[in-house]
Parts: C-alpha cells; structure tokens; sequence
C-alpha cells in the first residue's frame, strides 16, 4: 500500500508583496518513493510548490496560507527549516547561490559541520557523498571553477549527509549541456533507484527529464494543477502547447503527420515506442513535404570576419586557430559542450577580451582599434548569466540604461523601451524592482536591454536557460523578426538542439577550443561523427528517422521547414 509522504490538502498562498494567490485550492498527495516531475510554465507556481514543500514559505518567503501542507507527517507552518531540512534535501537551480565552502570537500561537509559531526565521521560521510556523486577526484577544488555539471553533482553531494527522504531538485537542466544534462538525468535516476528517496524534478524541459522514467506528471497552471497523469497519458494530449510547453521533437513530428496516438502507446520512451502502425503514414508525409536543398538565402555582405583566432588563459588555450565569417542576416547557433570555448569567442567578438593571435573584423576594419562601447553599438552581447549585467533597481530604468550612456533622446529612450519590454513580456512589470524577479524574467530584461540599441550583429548566450516554452517562443519570435525585418545577424550561443533546429540555418560546433563543424544545422544535428566528439545530445528526430527507415538529414530538414511554416501561418 503507497505510504502519502507529501500532502496538499485544499492549500492556497499569496506572497505577501503581492494583491493575489500564487497557489489556489492545491489537493496533491506525492507517495513515498515516488519520482514527480512538476512541469509548468515560468509564474505558473511550480518553483511555489517547491519552497512550500522544503519549508523557505513561510520561513523565508512570507506570506498568507489557508490549507495544509504536510511534509514527512510534520505540516509545515508547525515546523521550521531545520527541521523540513532533515526530510527535505533541495538542490537549487543556480547552484552558485548554493555554495558556502571554499572548496568541494568543504562544502559537501557543511551541514556536517553544523551538526558537530565527529571529525572521522564526517570525512566518511564526505568521502561516500562525493563517491555516490562521482565527484571524488575534485574535493580540494574551488566550487565556483567547476562546470555547470559538476557545481550540481557537489550540490547534491550536500544534502545526500542526513538521509533526507525526499530530494527537491529546481530546474537541474538549466544551465548544463546535453550531454552533461543526460548524465544529470542519469545520476538524479540512479540516486532515486539504489537510495530509495522520494524525488521531485521541477523543470519545463520535459523531453530531457523524460531520457528517464518518471512515475507521475504534475502540470500546474495558474496556480492550480492542471493535469496529475502519467508521462504517456500526457502525451497523447495536446494541452502541452497550450500551456507553453515544448513537446518532445519526436511527438511533435509524429503529429504532423497526422498520427493519432492509442492507450497502448508508450510514448514517453521513443526506444520502446513501437512505430510500426505509423511507418506508411511518417513516410508518406515526409515524401509529400520533402524540401530541396536549396542555399539558404543569406546576403552575401560579410559583416564579421575572424581570421585564425586563437586564445588562451594561462598557458591553456581555450580557441585555436578559429576562422569564421558572418553575413548580414544570418542566424548561427554556435553549440557544443561546456568548456568548448562558445563563451570565450563571444567575449572575443566583443571586445572584452583580445586575442592572442589571428584578427577580428568589423565591415574590414580590425576591431582592435574599437573600444568596448564602440563595439556594443555594433555587438550586442547578452550573457548567459543575468545577474553579471543588471545595474539598474527598477526593470524600465534597466532596459533605458544602454541608450542613456549612447546618448539617445528622451522621446527614442521611451519609444524603443516600450516596443522591447512589451516584445519581451515586461511592460506590465517596467515599474517593478528587478530583485523580485525570477531567473528567467531576469533574462528577459537583459535581452530587451541590448536590443534597444539595435546592434547589427546579437550574440545571445543561453537565451533559453531559465525560460518555458511560452516566454522563450515570445523572445526568439521577437529575434526572428529582427532579424527579418532589420537585417541584424543573430549568433546564439545554446545547448538547446530545439533552439538550433527551429531558429537558425547554420551550425558552428566547438570541441575542446576548436571549430570542428561549420554547416547547415539539419547536417550538423544528423550527423552522429560531429555529434559525439563534441558531447551534444542526438536529436530524437534522428532516432524515429532510423526506426521508419529514412534518411535523417532530409528527415530533420523537413522537419524544420514544416515547424517554420506553422509559426509563420501562426504569425
């Protein structure tokens, strides 16, 4: 018989900065033992749902609560965060913020050490968390120097001390690449099964969490639960983008060829779905939509030019030798692992940092001879990580800050913000501070903030990390229309395949500092050489191509040209 270890009974909350409920009339039980994926759009409450369960709300984040939420058989307005903390292990999404030892080892033994934990017991116990993690190699390292992967392996080596019987992991996929968001996928997997712990995944990326099974889907809306199903049976539904949420690649193509699904369907497993029934149908629409491969049509006018390029920190280089033009009004999405140097070349191309060896030009001049302020009028970069490029309390005056030290009038500071924070889902909010915002609302005013000035190449880093289906749509729609209609060239620099394969034609793929694929994105995403040696994720489009028997590369580029005529009847 299933034991409740987590119990909502009729629960709503209202944050106390704010006039209505985040939550409304919440009825969940989560069983012992049970893996949960809570899936939502960014506000719907999931991340709410989450802090309620480990005890930051009413603790740290205040606010008015009618109903109960009862945790390991302790209802939490009763208890504190200590307490929730012996049941409740929470890895965070930015895992910085997590960090308060000056290396691994003494971070991974904190809450040992708060406890007074025995010396010997405690480098035991530091010694297994790090081993369960497979982080023992790194324990005299500085945390803040480790990848995005490894930064949440020692996060949760942290809380596996006390033997919590729930771990809360807050959007784990956000700031890892593919590979490594599989092997995260995999370890959150492995913990759940040889440790027998009640898991709760919060994310909107349901195609990656779904590399592993999940028993239930929570999808919340609104502030209500929407849907508490099976991954299969949430499948076979068509709320997903209704809710703005990314279907899995290879559900989304099995629709299109007009594939109704039946209650035998495993669809949450693409190498257990069986698509035999389907086959005829999926060849018969890839035959009627097949494209040419055509050029795709780009100006032949070179804007950028980056003549063998190399960089170095220390005595490592990080770029070697990399040579590359861009056109004006391309779309390039420069992708590969963590480490390969995609966040160095667009430092370079920016002006922060020079490079050692090679030229950057811009429009034949060598970008040397610019300063940082030149190039931003040229260049815009949007980093990976908001919270190293907002300045300003309030959100307005954020996204006016660039063209107040450009020197615009009044009358273009007010105009241009307008049109970039209502593109960008903000003007609602320009009167907010900007502490109060989440992860990716952050992003947001980041983005409206260089656009502004309208740079004639946009290099954006990451523009999906932190971001539902819904608001990252909203953005890369905004993007898509810059470019169309202005020209400007746009370089995103992603782990997100769904990102390159529906808004960019061309694929730049980095490994270990150099630039090993430079093509068409439909031949890049198919071709599994490239694929491996630079740790990405193979597109389940290449796999449900393999198991009707058709080419992959002709089968994601139709693909891609079917899924840009659907937004574009979409408008």
């Amino acid at each position: 018989m299933s034991e409740p270890i987590i119990v909502f009974e009729d629960f709503s909350f209202r944050y106390k900065s704010q006039t209505s409920e985040t939550l409304h009339h919440i009825d969940l039980v989560i069983n012992r033992g049970e893996k949960i994926l809570i899936l939502g759009p960014s506000g719907s409450g999931k991340s709410t749902i989450g802090n309620c369960i480990n005890g930051l709300i009413p603790f740290s984040y205040e606010g008015e609560i009618t109903g109960s939420c009862t945790v390991a058989g302790i209802r939490t307005t009763e208890a504190n965060i200590f307490t929730l903390s012996k049941h409740v292990g929470t890895v965070q999404q930015d895992s910085d913020a997590q960090f308060i030892g000056l290396s691994v080892g003494e971070d991974i033994a904190f809450s040992l050490e708060n406890e007074a934990a025995p010396r010997p017991v405690m480098l035991e116990k530091v010694d297994t968390a790090a081993r369960t993690v497979g982080m023992a190699a790194f324990l005299g390292e500085v945390p803040y120097d480790l990848s995005g992967g490894q930064k949440q392996k020692v996060a949760l080596a942290g809380v596996l001390h006390n033997d919590e019987e729930i771990l809360l992991f807050d959007e784990p996929l956000a700031a890892l690449d593919p590979a490594m968001g599989m092997t995260s996928v995999d370890l959150i997997d492995r913990i759940h099964r040889e440790h027998d712990k009640t898991v709760i995944i919060i994310e909107h990326r349901l195609e990656d969490v779904l590399y592993r099974h999940v028993d239930r889907i929570i999808l919340i809306s609104e502030g209500t639960i929407a849907l508490d199903t099976t991954p299969d049976e949430l499948l076979r539904q068509d709320i997903l983008k209704e809710q703005g949420i990314r279907e899995p690649l290879y559900i989304s193509a099995l629709k299109n060829a007009g594939v109704t699904f039946g209650p035998e369907d495993h669809l949450s497993d693409l190498e257990t779905l069986d698509i035999s029934r389907y086959r005829d149908r999926l060849v018969e629409h890839f035959k009627a939509n097949e494209p040419t491969l055509s050029e795709v049509r780009v100006s032949d006018e070179t804007i950028l030019a980056v003549e063998d390029v190399s960089f170095r920190y220390g005595a490592e280089d990080v770029l070697k030798n990399i040579s590359f033009q861009i056109r004006k009004g391309e779309r390039i999405c420069v992708i590969g692992k963590n480490g390969a140097g995609k966040s160095t070349l667009a430092k370079l191309l920016c002006g922060i940092i020079k490079p050692r060896t090679g030229t950057i030009a811009f429009r034949g001049e060598n970008c040397a001879k610019y300063s940082i302020r030149d190039l931003g009028r040229m260049i815009g970069y949007v980093m990976q990580n908001p919270n190293q490029m907002l300045v300003k309390d309030m959100i307005r005056d954020e996204v006016r800050l660039a063209m107040e030290l450009n020197g615009y009038s009044e009358e273009e500071m007010e105009k241009n913000a307008e049109t970039v924070l209502k593109m960008c889902d903000l003007y609602e909010m320009r009167n907010w501070p900007v502490g109060v915002l989440s992860y990716g609302q952050k992003k947001r005013v980041t983005i409206a903030s260089i656009l502004s000035l309208r740079p004639e190449i946009l290099i954006v880093d990451e523009p999906t990390a932190g971001q539902d289906y819904r608001h990252y749509t909203e953005i890369m729609r905004f993007l898509e229309n810059l470019n169309r209609e202005y020209g400007i060239a746009i370089l995103f620099i992603t782990h997100d395949m769904h990102l390159a394969i529906e808004y960019t034609d061309r694929a730049m793929v980095f490994t270990d500092g150099e630039l090993i694929a430079d093509d068409y994105v439909f031949r890049v995403l198919s071709n599994p050489d490239i694929i491996e040696r630079a740790s990405l994720k193979q597109t389940s489009l290449v796999s449900l191509a393999a198991q009707a028997g058709l080419d992959p590369e002709h089968f994601i580029h139709a693909f891609i040209e079917e899924e840009r005529r659907h937004r574009d009847d979409a408008g």
